[in-house]
């Protein structure tokens, strides 16, 4: 009889889910559902790089001559034992600048990496010739969150993500997210903006979020299922034990009348 009772609460389980999960369409799954075969996409979404207070950057410069481009980068820790000593980072503060050798303060903020490269090779002419300065934003990170396989939050390799990509790191939506209604929220020097965008809709190649920013943060909301779903948990709990009873009480009545 215990297997029985199990037999129609797998049963009951089963045909809930069945209910909750059953009403996804394609129109709710599918990316960019308005773009034709064998169309071509031209995207004018035209993306760069700025920086932002509290980022993280590695500035290197060399010349050929080695010993004239020295006093530029910050190094630290002494070279021993064949191992080479750190380069040490510059971190943009709250006025936007960083405070780079020999020059002083140099405000970058809002400004891309061919730009601030642009920057700093002007003001190095005094002292250099044809300096060559490379550029890396280290703390490039993005945050994905909601209905989503892996949420998380991801270093960024390079310069430029986009909303697909950031995606592509956390496994993509659960068949639960809402894919056309996914909001970015982007921090602007203090200032939080919150967009919404649509990936049913090809027009998501021109959306201003389309390319993240550094500590974008990414959240994938749960579709009217998924909420139902929830809502149902405490009541489907209570229907089980009602029907767990029940089964246990005909159980019981069945026995004493053999």
């Amino acid at each position: 009889m215990l297997t029985k009772t199990n037999s129609y609460r797998n049963s009951f389980y089963a045909l809930l889910l069945l209910l909750i999960t059953s009403c996804a369409s394609k129109k709710d799954v599918v990316y960019f559902q308005n773009a034709s075969a064998y169309e071509t996409l031209i995207s004018d979404n035209s993306y760069s790089q700025k920086f932002k207070v509290d980022d993280v950057i590695s500035i290197h410069v060399s010349t050929l001559d080695p010993e004239a481009s020295i006093p530029f980068n910050l190094l630290k820790g002494a070279e021993e034992g064949g191992v080479s000593p750190e380069q040490v980072d510059y971190i943009i503060d709250k006025n936007g600048e960083i405070n780079f050798p020999v020059l002083g303060n140099v405000k970058i903020i809002g400004l891309s990496s061919e730009e601030t490269r642009q920057l700093l090779k002007s003001k190095l002419e005094p002292y250099l010739k044809d300096p060559i300065i490379n550029i890396r934003l280290k703390n490039f990170t993005i945050t994905v969150l909601g209905e989503v396989n892996s949420p998380g939050t991801y270093l960024v390799n390079g310069e430029q993500i986009t909303i697909l990509e950031a995606l592509g790191l956390a496994k993509d939506l659960t068949i639960r997210g809402v894919r056309d209604n996914i909001l970015v929220i982007r921090d602007f020097n203090g200032s939080k903006i919150y967009t919404r965008i649509d990936l049913t809709q090809k027009e998501a190649l021109n959306s201003p979020v389309y390319y993240l920013t550094q500590n974008d943060v990414v959240y994938v909301e749960p579709n009217k299922s998924a909420i139902t779903s929830s809502s149902l948990d405490n009541r489907a709990s209570i229907y089980v034990s009602i029907v767990s009873l029940l089964i246990t009480s005909t159980v019981i009545l069945i026995s004493r009348n053999r």
